[in-house]
């Protein structure tokens, strides 16, 4: 794709690994002080990994999701993001070769998200390595909101979410703890940070039970790095003759996972007039 970019850099803020403002709900502690409390018990999750340790894993996902709630213009959001997903999986011109890792969705949600009246762009992290901290870079989608009173909000939209935490040999109840999370994440950048921090100590668990260390590209510097890095916002097609165009594997699970999205808001909203 051929693309114009107008070159805005963002600031993430803060250094990479420090922990968030010293909120009284800090998701990293929780399942720190879980962990702890679990290991000191046989019959802990952590320790034997069986059957009933989903009730206990069921707890996290559970609090997890209390940290998932939404304000209105971000339930709208997720309700847009999911839907024009659907759109380009029935609409877009489907080519089976080439590899992108889902650039092609990215870039043509984007122009969906603009059209829609939503001050929508591409931003490419790069970051060099420094100390135990490996470079690299990554691309995701950020939606701006601009306020009356000046103000304004940013919101990220990561259509892979869930591959950022994968780890190798990973204990049952770690993986039903990552099925816990959005598949693809659409929220503040405040949010994101708190998901951050639970993932990273429990994959920090999880891979002990092996006898292995956590990876330099499961920190929570490096995830960090990802969305904090200073980011080019790439806002304008060059050509937009190509934007239709996508690959078939690019989209993988991810038109089941946008309808179960749409279908899950829409029958919260529905329950929601039905209490009101």
């Amino acid at each position: 794709m051929n693309w114009a970019v107008n070159r805005r850099y963002v600031s993430g803020g803060g250094e990479f690994g420090g922990n968030s403002a010293e909120s009284e709900h800090d998701l990293a502690t929780m399942v720190k002080d879980f962990c702890e409390i679990g290991s000191t018990g046989a019959d802990s999750w952590y320790s034997s990994d069986s059957d009933s340790s989903f009730s206990d894993l069921a707890f996290l996902s559970d609090n997890i999701s209390l940290y998932n709630t939404l304000d209105q213009y971000e339930s709208d959001l997720i309700l847009v993001v999911n839907s024009l997903i659907l759109s380009l999986s029935k609409s877009s011109q489907i080519r089976k070769s080439d590899t992108c890792n889902a650039s092609c969705i990215r870039y043509s949600l984007v122009q969906l998200l603009q059209s829609s009246g939503y001050d929508a762009a591409i931003c490419a992290t790069k970051w060099h390595g420094f100390g135990k901290i490996l470079g690299g870079e990554h691309e995701f989608i950020d939606v701006i909101t601009h306020q009356n009173s000046g103000s304004s909000e940013r919101y990220i939209i990561d259509i892979d979410f869930r591959s950022h935490f994968q780890i190798a040999r990973a204990i049952k109840s770690y993986n039903v703890l990552l099925n816990s999370l959005p598949p693809i994440y659409v929220g503040s950048t405040t949010k994101l940070k708190q998901f951050l921090q639970v993932m990273v100590e429990a994959a920090r668990y999880s891979l002990e039970q092996n006898s292995m260390p956590l990876p330099p590209w499961r920190s929570l510097a490096y995830l960090e790095a990802k969305w904090e890095s200073p980011c080019e916002r790439i806002i304008n097609l060059l050509d937009g003759s190509n934007i239709n165009i996508t690959h078939e594997h690019c989209f993988d699970n991810r038109e089941e996972e946008a309808a179960a999205s749409v279908g899950e808001i829409m029958e919260e909203e529905e329950n929601a007039r039905a209490i009101g």
